[in-house]
């Protein structure tokens, strides 16, 4: 039987809603308590504030041995950017407007509860392995035509729903997670809060930050408590750009149509083919320093495959790409981390947010891997109540050119003549700031962040009297109550 959408969403909520009034109701029936929280109730009422303290519910659900912890946050987030690219509350770097066009010349200012975001994640001890499973979900998902004259129905989405299974030194994984090519905080881990996406408010992140969200296997081994191997195979994908405001190849001309379903040029959905899953390892070192400061140090590399096949001349070609990563998070001193995440590819566009193809096709249908960088390096500052942050990233794309066979012209990336969508290099500079105004495990959390960027792209070729790059400012504000809660000690 078929369900609408809205009955789906329905059903979504009536069961969140439950599960938030359960977890807020006193406990009730019989529990393990402490000593102390069984001797207050013997107690006359109001004798001590022990016992409404007795009272209150539990930081997690209960069933069996297993551990529910209610884990997300409510937010209303304003975007103004003093061009109007359309893209909402995530920017798509690589198409900002060009300052001569009707977009270039407008701003664009926008509310939105999208980034709200609800999930859960499972603690068990099973025949002597931990096992976490972990699930998020936001309403950043497909967005009707309509949506914003009345309605605002913004969709729910999957963005994490994966299992954790650790024993002794070995750890495996499966689901959709942040890929391994995430930079980290804390040694090879999937959760959220051991991984460095930025600070930015911008559902987009930081432009030139490494990233995914994708069906994968990892496996990971601790041989020290300071040191940490992993690989992971994850889902591929062949891009020539398209998605996310990313520049998009040039093909030849006889090969447009065969070619078109073969390589996801962002419009593709789910036709593109894959030989084997993109391979990623990676290395990482956290020692302490003197004084207990954090140092979080790590390597790691990719490894790919792309195949078509070409009609026209009943063949397959085959090319490899691949990339290497190297990230440094130390801090210098209390509260103060300085930060590096650097990465260069042949082939590896898609892993920079979509901002560069993976490759080319040449007039006899072979591939050629295009060449493609990023970086994300900054600081952050936490005092009390208080982090500051500050982002330099940047993104840049090498020009990749070959000839059509069946017009003589340049097609490829970056060639002469080529659309202003093929960008050489884009940057963002940023600076943001969180204020706490109270954080408690039994409460949760009310935050205040603010954060302003500045975005500029620079194409490979722009016409004659044309400007000769995009910029635009960004200001974001966002006002975010975390739910409460807090992770159990699994023994």
């Amino acid at each position: 039987m078929n369900i609408s959408v809205g009955r789906r969403l329905k059903y979504v909520f009536c069961a969140i809603s439950f599960l938030l009034i359960t977890w807020t109701m006193p406990a009730s029936g019989v529990e393990d308590r402490p000593a102390a929280d069984k001797k207050a109730e013997s107690k006359p009422a109001g004798a001590s504030s022990q016992a409404s303290e007795s009272q209150e519910s539990p930081l997690q659900f209960r069933i069996g041995t297993a551990y529910i912890t209610p884990v997300g946050f409510m937010d209303l987030t304003s975007v103004w950017r003093s061009t109007a690219p359309g893209s909402g509350l995530g920017t798509n770097f690589g198409s900002i407007p060009f300052g001569n066009t009707t977009q270039g010349r407008l701003t664009e200012l926008r509310l939105s509860a999208q980034n709200s975001r609800i999930g859960s994640r499972i603690d068990a001890r099973v025949k002597g392995a931990n096992v976490l499973a972990y699930w998020e979900s936001d309403f950043l998902g497909f967005v009707p035509t309509n949506a914003p004259v009345s309605s605002n129905s913004d969709t729910f989405r999957l963005r994490l729903y994966w299992v954790d299974v650790k024993k002794d030194k070995w750890e495996i994984l499966g689901g959709q997670s942040w890929s391994m090519i995430t930079p980290g905080r804390k040694g090879i881990s999937p959760l959220p809060g051991d991984l460095f996406y930025s600070q930015d408010i911008d559902v987009n992140y930081q432009l030139g930050l490494t990233w995914s969200r994708d069906p994968q296997f990892r496996f990971v081994y601790h041989p020290s408590g300071t040191v940490a191997m992993g690989v992971s195979l994850e889902s591929p994908e062949q891009y020539i750009g398209g998605s996310a405001g990313g520049g998009q190849i040039t093909l030849p001309s006889a090969l447009a149509t065969p070619y078109a379903s073969q390589l996801d040029n962002g419009g593709t959905t789910l036709t593109v083919p894959g030989l084997h899953p993109d391979i990623i390892a990676k290395i990482a070192f956290d020692p302490k320093l003197p004084g207990g400061r954090a140092l979080h140090f790590e390597l790691g590399g990719t490894a790919r495959t792309f195949r078509v096949w070409n009609p026209l001349i009943s063949q397959h070609f085959t090319t490899t790409g691949g990339g290497g990563q190297a990230n440094l998070n130390i801090e210098l001193f209390k509260g103060f981390r300085l930060l590096t995440n650097n990465y260069w590819s042949d082939g590896g566009g898609r892993w920079i947010f979509g901002q560069a193809p993976d490759l080319i096709v040449r007039s006899d249908g072979s591939l050629s891997a295009v060449h493609a960088g990023s970086t994300v390096s900054g600081f952050e500052f936490t005092r009390k109540n208080t982090l500051l942050y500050g982002y330099y990233g940047g993104t840049y794309i090498a020009r990749n050119v070959t000839t059509d066979a069946s017009t003589g012209k340049f097609v490829g990336y970056g060639y002469p003549g080529s659309p202003n969508s093929q960008n050489r290099s884009i940057q963002e500079g940023t600076f943001g700031f969180t204020q706490t105004f109270w954080k408690d495990a039994k409460y949760g959390a009310l935050l205040l962040m603010g954060q302003y960027s500045y975005v500029v792209r620079d194409p490979w070729v722009v016409s004659a009297g044309q400007p000769k790059n995009a910029k635009t400012n960004m200001v974001f504000f966002n006002l975010r109550y975390a739910l409460p809660g807090s992770a159990p000690t699994i023994k």
